[in-house]
């Protein structure tokens, strides 16, 4: 009697749930629909399951960690794109509700190398670079990201782009519902294996120039200094970072205003919200 009470529990349940997923699956379709009748839409492009798998988690592993892991080229929008859905996910600072781990806090301490060569262009022109993955302590990323999987708390590094010195201890992070992880490599070989949701943020290469170069001033790096590194920039985006491209779940347009992001995420927040 109790086994067939339970089959019969799980077949409702089941169904139930079924039924939300669907639910969740056609809200979404229709947001997406309506972002594509705009002049710069959001989405460029979305897997064939992701929505269905965004569902099935939402609805069927609610105490799970979502991890979603955020690419592009330098200066793409990777960062406005994850502080606007931060705004969307949570309107009142409750936490659990979301942690944020940025690749760019796990760069490895340089300050030897700049104090040796005396200056960022010397530093430059002895063939050293800020942008290949080996600058950049992935396992270290990877390991913490895990961690907040398992509900670990973590301590991420603090990276200092002035100085190139990386403080270990740098702020307490804690696990999330979910976890938004933004950055050059994030989507790499030997990383994107714990991500729960693969998104790439495409722009312009002129677009990402001009906001390269005025980021590049603010962290003291200007004239043929900057210029070497854009050089680098450009060429090691496209053997390390656009295949993510290829590989993403998604894919984010770079030029979509700040306010078109919040406007959006929020439909999606609210949208699952309301139905689950």
């Amino acid at each position: 009697m109790a086994t067939d009470l339970l089959t019969s529990y799980d077949y409702y349940s089941s169904r139930r749930d079924m039924e939300v997923i669907s639910t969740i699956v056609d809200a979404l379709n229709k947001i997406l629909e309506e972002d594509k009748l705009q002049p710069q839409p959001l989405f460029l492009k979305i897997s064939e399951n992701l929505i269905l798998n965004i569902a099935r988690k939402v609805v069927q592993e609610k105490k799970k960690t979502f991890l979603i892991g955020i690419t592009g080229e330098s200066a793409s929008g990777k960062t406005v794109f994850v502080d606007n859905t931060i705004k969307a996910c949570v309107k009142k600072k409750t936490e659990g509700i979301y942690t944020v781990i940025r690749c760019d806090d796990y760069y490895k301490d340089t300050s030897k190398e700049l104090k040796e060569a005396g200056s960022y262009e010397a530093l430059f022109k002895t063939g050293f670079s800020f942008d290949t993955p080996d600058v950049i302590d992935l396992d270290l990323m990877k390991y913490h990201l895990s961690e907040l999987k398992k509900g670990h708390q973590i301590t991420s590094p603090s990276y200092d782009f002035v100085t190139c010195v990386s403080n270990p201890d740098g702020e307490v992070k804690k696990p999330a519902k979910v976890i938004l992880t933004e950055g050059l490599y994030v989507l790499n070989e030997g990383v994107r294996d714990v991500m729960d949701v693969k998104v790439y943020v495409f722009t312009p290469l002129e677009v990402i120039k001009e906001r390269w170069y005025k980021r590049a001033a603010l962290r003291g790096k200007t004239g043929a200094a900057a210029d070497l590194q854009f050089q680098d920039v450009n060429k090691t985006a496209q053997q390390y970072i656009r295949p993510a491209y290829q590989i993403s779940d998604a894919v984010i347009n770079g030029l979509v205003s700040q306010e078109y992001i919040q406007e959006i995420t929020d439909k999606i927040f609210n949208t699952l919200r309301e139905i689950v």
